[in-house]
This record gives C-alpha cells, sequence and structure tokens, in this order.
C-alpha cells in the first residue's frame, strides 16, 4: 500500500504520532535508563527543531506524541532525528541490532475543536491504564507525562554525544562515557485549545482527567476481577519476544469531533493530494518550473534528470 503524504496546513497544526516496534516486540521496556535516554532525545529533538510538545508516553512496544509544528519540513525533521537516536540508543540497551520500527510512523492531524484536542490528550493520558497495565497514570514505569502535566514540571533527560565519544576513541584518549554526557530540558507546552488557562488551571484540568481515567480503570477491573499487571511485572518482560497478536487498525486520517469539521479537514488533505499528484506528473515528465503545493515534498529526480544536472 502506498504510504500516505503528509500533509500540514498553512500556519501549521496539532498532530498526534504514533510509532511501533518492529513485530510489536516490547524493545521499550520501561528502566531508568530508558527514561533518561527517551525523554534526554525527545528534548533535544524539540530545542534543536523548535517543536511544541504537549504530551508524550512510552509503552512497551509503542508510543504516542502530540506536537505541534509549522510545517511538513519540521515534522520529518523532528522525527527523523527523535526515530533514528531511539532506535540506535534503545537499541543498545536490549542488545538488539535489527530494524527497531515496525514501519514508518503514523502522524494524525487533530482539529482546532477543544473536544478534539481534550479528546486525544486524555486518550495519551490513559496509556497503560486503559490496558490494564496499571491502575494509574501515574504508576507507568515508563516515560510518561501525567505527572508532568499534573505538576506543571519540566522533565529532563540525557543525550550522549557517540560524535565526540568517538572522536576521542579514535585519537586513542581515555573514555569516560559519562563525559559525553549532556542534560537536556523539556518544558511540555499547553494544548492550543488551552493555551490561555492560567497555569494553575490548566493543571488542575489535567488531574481531573488522570482522575477520571483511575475511575475508569477501577471500573474495568471490578467488570473483568482482573487486577492491573503492574509495573514489576512490565519491567521484567523480555524485549526480545514476539508476542502472537499485535493489534493493527488502519489509522484516521484526522481527529475531529464535528462531522462537518471532518469532513471539511478531509477535503482539505485531497484536494492536497491531487494538486501534488499533478505536480508530481509534470515534473517527473520534465517539466522543472512546476508550483508543488504548500508544505510539500517535491519527489526525487528520476535516475536519467539527476545524471543529466550532475
Amino acid at each position: 500500500m502506498a504510504r500516505r503524504l503528509r500533509y500540514v496546513p498553512p500556519g501549521g497544526a496539532l498532530f498526534e504520532i504514533t510509532c511501533r516496534t518492529v513485530q510489536g516486540r516490547p524493545l521499550l521496556r520501561p528502566s531508568a535508563l530508558l527514561i533518561e535516554i527517551t525523554l534526554g532525545i525527545l528534548a533535544r529533538a524539540a530545542r534543536l527543531f523548535g517543536v511544541a510538545v504537549h504530551a508524550y508516553a512510552f509503552l512497551s512496544n509503542h508510543y504516542h506524541l502530540l506536537v505541534s509544528v509549522a510545517d511538513v519540513q519540521q515534522l520529518a525533521s523532528f522525527m527523523n532525528y527523535f526515530n533514528s537516536n531511539l532506535a540506535r540508543e534503545a537499541g543498545r540497551l536490549v542488545r538488539w541490532r535489527e530494524k527497531f520500527w515496525g514501519r514508518r510512523y503514523q502522524a494524525i492531524r487533530v482539529s482546532g475543536e477543544e473536544s478534539a484536542q481534550v479528546s486525544r490528550l486524555s486518550y495519551l493520558l490513559a496509556q497503560g491504564v486503559k490496558e490494564g497495565l496499571v491502575a494509574s497514570p501515574y504508576d507507568w514505569p515508563g516515560a510518561h507525562c501525567a505527572r508532568a502535566l499534573a505538576e506543571g514540571t519540566a522533565v529532563t533527560g540525557r543525550w550522549h554525544n557517540r560524535t565526540l565519544e568517538s572522536r576521542s576513541k579514535s585519537k586513542s584518549l581515555p573514555v569516560d562515557p559519562e563525559a559525553f554526557v549532556e542534560r537536556e530540558q523539556l518544558t511540555l507546552a499547553p494544548l492550543p485549545c488551552w493555551e490561555e488557562l492560567e497555569p494553575q488551571v490548566y493543571r488542575a484540568r489535567i488531574r481531573e482527567m488522570i482522575e477520571e481515567i483511575e475511575v475508569d480503570g477501577r471500573q474495568r477491573e471490578e467488570e473483568t476481577g482482573i487486577p492491573p499487571l503492574g509495573g514489576e511485572a512490565i519491567c521484567r518482560q523480555d524485549p526480545h519476544h514476539e508476542p502472537d497478536q499485535i493489534k493493527k487498525a488502519p489509522a484516521p486520517l484526522v481527529h475531529a469531533v464535528a462531522p462537518e469539521v471532518r469532513r471539511a479537514l478531509r477535503r482539505a488533505y485531497f484536494s492536497f493530494l491531487d494538486a501534488y499528484r499533478h505536480a508530481s506528473r509534470l515534473f517527473r515528465s520534465g517539466v522543472r518550473e512546476v508550483e508543488f503545493p504548500e508544505g510539500a515534498f517535491p519527489p526525487a529526480l528520476p535516475v536519467r534528470f539527476a545524471a543529466r544536472s550532475g
């Protein structure tokens, strides 16, 4: 199946990012060091590419982010940097040398509706609880934004400068791995729909959402009679284990609540898609003065044209 073209409307938008490990293996099994690494890479990527991170949750075999980006180039650069670095560093921890991510990340646009944005934040906060793994978002043993959002605190992590470390090794200099570790800090941005709220009001709303998630978790436990798995059991998972079944469902094109809003966003995307395909056909046929729709990535030149240009 052809990959869906990325589309960020003029002026930017809020996106929910989802990415899963290869074959659904728990390669992101929580640990104190992985939390530090994950947050360090996320903070550095956000700082380098100017992306506003609103929320995050990293489970054992997938993660979710809520981010605001200005254009498609910013989104692509941020995600390339984040995913590639996290795959390398997390792979080191669990001795995994093969492909890390199962497929290209999903970037789903979230509408400007308050209800849509709050719904996606609630969904992200519920990660770990809705699966029956922990009783509260606060209990998830991996990287999870619940406490940082509820308390309004920044999070910090570690960035291991492998480039400097490699240069030192090549010069046969004494190498202390910790000498190449830098601290990175991430301050979570408020949801676009709530950015005018006072910080204490914002935190109070987050806490209310978490309380509702905890209530839902207790009700689920009462109905099923199955208690949460618990943090210790989660951290004992074999990161190389391949589960028998993986939850797979087609990703929606957009997250919106009102049908008319959803239809409008879908029309905007398909209008972009038609314009891109038309420009791409002209470009690949040899026409160089082609105007692609705003924010698009022009396709690579065919080999014969690239050779001539060189």
